[in-house]
């Protein structure tokens, strides 16, 4: 197989002169002929004036491109699309299939033996293992790694679970203008992505777990040198990907064993509900359906070890501080499988017997003596989510677990931010607050909108917690009794669609339940009239291919057309 240069040549119908004009041109960054005969390691680069998570990326492309040389491969940055939570309308997740897409062609389109993948903030890492996933030269990835903490008036901040603590405190009335203002420049205190088990943290642990980045990578702060050393080793490893025929892919890597491994650390680690969808998303490009039987199974027999927020005190560099990924995976060693390989060419079960116990830290529990009994995630169904839904239960109100209570239903994410505050809504605390249309098809983009607030009134009188339940999704770093997820949505023909402010809903996270209480007779009548309503299809462009092609969130709402043809149910 032709490599480096030779690699991917453009077709001019002469491969002689294909090369000759590439060399031509390349020189013109006054390239020597030594350089250029080298394996070449291609390294993404998705810095961006709008994505704050990604700040540090310029220095760790530089680090990276030390580590790849230092090695004797020729390293060649590349721009691709780079997506900030914060920053994309109308949500990320509408994004990260663009992403996905443009990544893996890059990859395809330009010569390049491997690639190194830096990404961060919640959708990139996804987006481009999916890529990865779909690319024949091997991959390796690295983090960017989450900011430090912020402090005020005694206290440690961290975004974003305190942002939505303090704007709850706020919009309560429990402080003012001026305390929200002073709150919001001290929440994010250096560039990196939110230091509390959100999706970023989530998934760039589960990226390390499954292999696909160095011991580490998944937690080092963003601020510190040994984010830096690490892109620098990352880069060696990726040229010796380069120089080796023989080196596994991403598909190689990603077995159903390492698959697994990142369900046990996911609900052990108090990770966010996003990955759930982003797995799944993973799987597909895979040729596999994510096991939602075995990720509900392991949420019953794994408990929550880690002590972070939202499921529990701490932060991120604790965490890292505690042992990291390396740690978390000895504390659960008897549902891990050591034999799964890794990117850098050595076993999972290796890492594990390298970690030395860090003295005296108590983020990282012991299944004898967990955080709490539980695990992070259950797997719902019921007459309200024939396919699925899901509830982070680690960092839900115990007492609500099991919920009887009158549904209060809003239409849209528009209904639901015209009437979520008016001193005229029919509403009390025992109520179950419902969003729907709010899925991937229905919003469009299945925005982080089922994190509902709860109603102004409500909150003015101290309620803290509501059920609420969507076909939307919720931030990885929010908190409180929620489903999220359902499948179908409300907009595809799902039973949501059927619910009328009124009817009762019966929750029952134990017995793995949601369901509209409602005779069978009613709810079949009812079922007759609903109509798929997706959100109008758009005339062109990535917002016509979005509304036509996305799967719903329990197929990863990624693309049919990008899943795997060899797509099996294992």
């Amino acid at each position: 197989m032709s490599n480096g240069l030779r690699r991917k040549l453009t077709s001019y119908g002469d491969q002689g002169f294909s090369l000759f004009l590439r060399k031509a041109f390349i020189k013109a960054m006054g390239y020597s002929d030594d350089a250029l005969d080298r394996p070449i390691v291609g390294i993404a680069n998705t810095y961006s004036d709008f994505n704050p998570c990604h700040g540090n990326v310029p220095q760790l492309i530089e680090a990276t491109k030390r580590g790849v040389m230092l090695t004797g491969a020729m390293p060649m940055v590349f721009p691709t699309i780079s997506i900030h939570e914060s920053f994309a309308s109308p949500t990320s997740m509408y994004l990260r299939n663009l992403m996905a897409m443009e990544t893996e062609e890059m990859i395809r389109a330009q010569p390049m033996d491997a690639v190194v993948l830096i990404g961060g903030c919640d959708k990139t890492l996804p987006a481009q293992i999916m890529a990865a996933a779909s690319s024949e030269i091997p991959a390796i990835f690295l983090p960017t790694g989450p900011m430090a903490v912020g402090h005020h008036k005694g206290e440690r901040l961290g975004a974003c679970t305190d942002c939505r603590r303090f704007w709850g405190r706020f919009r309560a009335g429990e402080i003012d203008e001026a305390e929200i203002a002073e709150v919001n420049n001290k929440l994010a205190s250096s560039i990196g992505t939110c230091t509390v088990m959100g999706t970023a943290s989530t998934m760039a642990n589960l990226t390390e777990v499954m292999g696909l980045c160095l011991p580490r990578a998944g937690s080092a702060p963003a601020v510190e040198s040994e984010r830096v050393r690490l892109a620098e080793e990352t880069g060696r490893v990726a040229a010796r990907l380069a120089m080796d025929e023989a080196a596994p892919t991403v598909r190689d890597i990603l077995t159903p064993q390492a698959i697994r491994n990142g369900l046990v650390a996911l609900q052990a680690m108090g990770g966010s509900t996003n990955a759930v969808v982003h797995l799944a998303a993973i799987t597909g490009r895979l040729g596999l359906r994510l096991d939602m039987a075995e990720l509900d199974r392991l949420g019953r027999s794994i408990p929550l070890l880690v002590d972070l927020q939202p499921s529990g005190q701490h932060y991120m560099e604790q965490f890292h501080e505690a042992g990291g990924v390396p740690a978390l995976l000895k504390a659960v060693r008897h549902e891990i499988d050591g034999s799964a390989p890794t990117v850098y060419g050595r076993t999972i079960g290796e890492i594990i017997d390298d970690v030395v116990d860090e003295p005296g830290q108590t983020i990282i529990r012991t299944v004898e003596k967990p955080l709490k009994p539980i695990g992070t995630i259950a797997v719902l169904y019921g007459n309200l989510a024939p396919r699925g839904a899901v509830i982070k239960q680690s960092a839900a109100s115990k007492d609500l677990l099991q919920h009887i209570g009158r549904a209060v239903v809003f239409d849209s994410v528009e209904d639901m931010t015209l009437r979520i505050d008016s001193d005229d809504l029919d509403v009390n605390a025992d109520d179950v607050l419902v969003l729907r249309n709010a899925g991937p098809k229905g919003a469009p983009g299945m925005p982080e909108a089922g994190y509902l607030p709860i109603p102004r009134k409500l909150a003015r009188q101290g309620v803290k917690d509501m059920v609420r339940i969507s076909d939307a999704r919720m931030s990885g770093t929010a908190f409180g009794t929620i489903i999220l997820h359902i499948s179908p949505e409300a907009a595809d023909g799902g039973p949501l669609a059927i619910v009328r402010t009124g009817d009762r809903i019966r929750l029952d996270v134990e017995g793995r339940r949601i369901d509209l209480d409602i005779d069978e007779v009613e709810f079949d009548h009812r079922m007759l009239d609903v109509v798929n309503r997706p959100s109008p299809a758009p005339a062109r462009g990535y917002a016509k291919l979005y509304q036509e092609r996305v799967l719903q969130a329990d197929e990863g709402a990624d693309f049919d057309f990008l899943q795997s043809e060899e797509l099996d149910a294992r």
